[in-house]
């Protein structure tokens, strides 16, 4: 079944919620960064929290999310839009560690605590907005939590997880967004928090095979939960070789120069989805004829 998320209402409007299943979306971020378990859920919880916040985004607009924890991994950089389509990589993605004491992938440690989580959102203004946070827990659930409540004031839950198959494929990936707006009851409040405390990771939910729909259901009670719009999300990247083209002819004529002399071809190659793209000398003498400098 081909991944998505929902946005939903619950309790009268009280509360806004979103739930995903990243599974194929994850296991494509693997797949093309060859990505080791530890890495795999760190990366795989940044891009679910991504495509959900991405998903409260509309028309063009975008969000960047910046992970810096000072942990082995190094930077976990992800994008999303507001039509379900995440990227992201992290610096170190042969990255992992033997299980925590709680018999989990050990996120923490790869991600450190010693730093920031970024979120930069482009809607289409000549300014962007940027919210930064220290973070709080490393397991990165946490950290946006925290993000949510300091940075943008909106009290919130979050809880993103990954499973890991043993030739390191992905089981199972989802996540979840609970927010209460202004005036929501106290005994709603409470009524969450002990679903939350007593539900089974979310990644356990997803490789059981519960839908976002009964996800949502399972945290918010049963007929509380108003499905607002339902979309699909995948990794899908923006980058094409006119695009390298274009930034290779902003290094100038000295550079471009160089690279038909030297090697008589070049090769770019995406951070984001690992794509190739390869320049003959044909290519670099054209890019060589448009450059300035």
């Amino acid at each position: 079944m081909t991944d998505y998320l929902i946005k939903a209402l619950a309790y009268d409007g009280q509360v806004r919620a979103y739930a995903a299943d990243t599974t194929q979306t994850v296991g494509e971020a693997q797949r093309r960064h060859y990505t080791w378990p530890t890495a795999s859920a760190a990366l795989g919880r940044t891009l679910t929290a991504g495509a959900m916040m991405g998903a409260m985004l509309k028309g063009d607009e975008k969000i960047t999310i910046k992970v810096e924890g000072g942990g082995p991994i190094g930077v976990i950089l992800v994008d999303a839009n507001a039509h379900g389509e995440v990227r992201g990589y992290v610096t170190n993605p042969q990255t992992h560690f033997d299980v925590n004491e709680k018999g989990k992938l050990d996120v923490r440690r790869a991600v450190g605590t010693d730093g920031t989580l970024t979120v930069v959102k482009d809607l289409g203004l000549r300014e962007h907005f940027s919210g930064q946070v220290p973070l709080v827990s490393g397991e990165l659930g946490e950290d946006f939590t925290y993000y949510f409540a300091a940075s943008e004031q909106v009290p919130s839950a979050v809880g993103v997880g990954v499973l890991v198959n043993p030739d390191n494929t992905i089981l199972a990936s989802g996540g979840f967004i609970i927010q209460l707006m202004p005036g929501t009851g106290e005994e709603i409040i409470t009524a969450i928090e002990n679903k939350i405390a007593n539900t089974a990771p979310i990644s356990e939910l997803i490789r059981k095979g519960l839908t976002p729909e009964e996800i949502l259901e399972s945290l918010l009670g049963k007929g509380n939960v108003q499905v607002l719009d339902k979309m699909p999300v995948r990794f899908e990247c923006t980058c094409s070789k006119e695009k390298f083209a274009s930034a290779m002819i902003s290094l100038g004529k000295k550079e471009i120069r160089e690279m038909i002399e030297e090697d008589g071809q070049a090769e770019a190659v995406c951070h984001f989805c690992r794509e190739k793209y390869h320049f003959i000398r044909e290519d670099l003498e054209k890019l060589l004829e448009e450059a300035k400098g």
